[in-house]
């Protein structure tokens, strides 16, 4: 290759060098201003865990994946017929309960009244201090039993108190509005005590998870105010607040989209929405977030 060649493919090269550098100082972004710090994430949720106080069958799953539930809305309900047989057993022991106690009513009164008597009959020397020291030991007997009656009264009402709250428990509600984000059983399944059964993200708590570089991160505090953006509402910022500022610093993850370099340290910051009107905002969402450190400084939209 001649002189002249090299010479023009060395002319070719730095008229592209120069024409990249000319589109990336006419096309970059400005940062934003002084006060404000730009930012993006995607929406994440404070989330609950749907689980079963007692073990039973699934006999009907009346939500899913994607469903957006309201709190206290029934959610699954377990089989209840063992419960229901043990809740009319334990009527039934309350029934027979009520029967020996008004049984045991009726002789204690009766024994008081003929302590009472004799009572009077030796005091006037008409009954003899025996027969009076045997009533009042069976009006004690009387009571004594009495006593024991209303205990094993209240002992089975406990036991129907009991399977009654056993059977509320075999319908299990949602803690929170929210939407599902994970089903772990299906219809027809064995669940023990405890074991998980759905996943619910409270919608009315969302924020935004986001990373702020190191150079940056010196300049936040809680409780500084943001905005953030998104795509589906282009005009309308949604009022947040910084919660949460990490105290470890972590790589950029991947899935972040910034302009600096992915090698840079950066802090998890979160963004806790002011609300959510209309639930129209859900975990997963992308935004992009601007947070005022500087009181003075104006709002801007983020810009990439």
């Amino acid at each position: 290759m001649g002189k002249t060649a090299r010479a023009l493919i060395l002319l070719l090269l730095l008229a592209l060098v120069a024409a990249a550098i000319g589109w990336w100082l006419l096309y970059r972004p400005e940062p934003p201003p002084e006060g404000l710090i730009q930012a993006n994430g995607r929406f994440e949720g404070d989330h609950y865990t749907v689980a079963s106080r007692v073990p039973g069958r699934v006999v009907a799953l009346l939500a899913r994946e994607g469903d957006a539930v309201t709190r206290g809305q029934l959610l699954v309900r377990l089989d209840d017929a063992r419960l229901r047989a043990r809740l009319d057993q334990a009527r039934q022991a309350v029934a027979a309960a009520e029967a020996a106690l008004q049984s045991a009513q009726s002789a204690e009164r009766q024994a008081r009244r003929d302590r009472d008597r004799l009572r009077k009959l030796h005091a006037r020397e008409t009954a003899s201090r025996q027969e009076a020291e045997q009533a009042e030991l069976a009006w004690q007997v009387a009571r004594d039993r009495l006593e024991a009656a209303r205990a094993r009264r209240d002992q089975a009402r406990a036991g129907v108190a009991e399977m009654e709250t056993l059977l509320d428990d075999l319908e299990i509600h949602a803690p929170a509005a929210g939407v599902i984000t994970t089903r772990v059983v299906a219809e027809g399944e064995v669940v023990a005590p405890g074991s998980p059964l759905l996943d619910i993200v409270d919608l009315d708590r969302l924020y935004l998870k986001v990373y702020v570089p190191a150079k940056e991160i010196g300049k936040l505090r809680l409780d500084l105010p943001a905005q953030i953006w998104v795509d589906a509402f282009p005009e309308r910022p949604f009022p947040a607040v910084v919660r949460y500022i990490a105290s470890r610093a972590e790589f950029t993850p991947k899935e972040v989209q910034t302009p600096d370099e992915r090698v840079k340290l950066v802090y998890a910051v979160k963004l806790y929405l002011d609300e959510n009107p209309d639930h129209r905002l859900v975990p997963g969402l992308p935004a992009d977030a601007m947070i005022r450190w500087r009181e003075a400084t104006p709002w801007a939209k983020p810009r990439w």
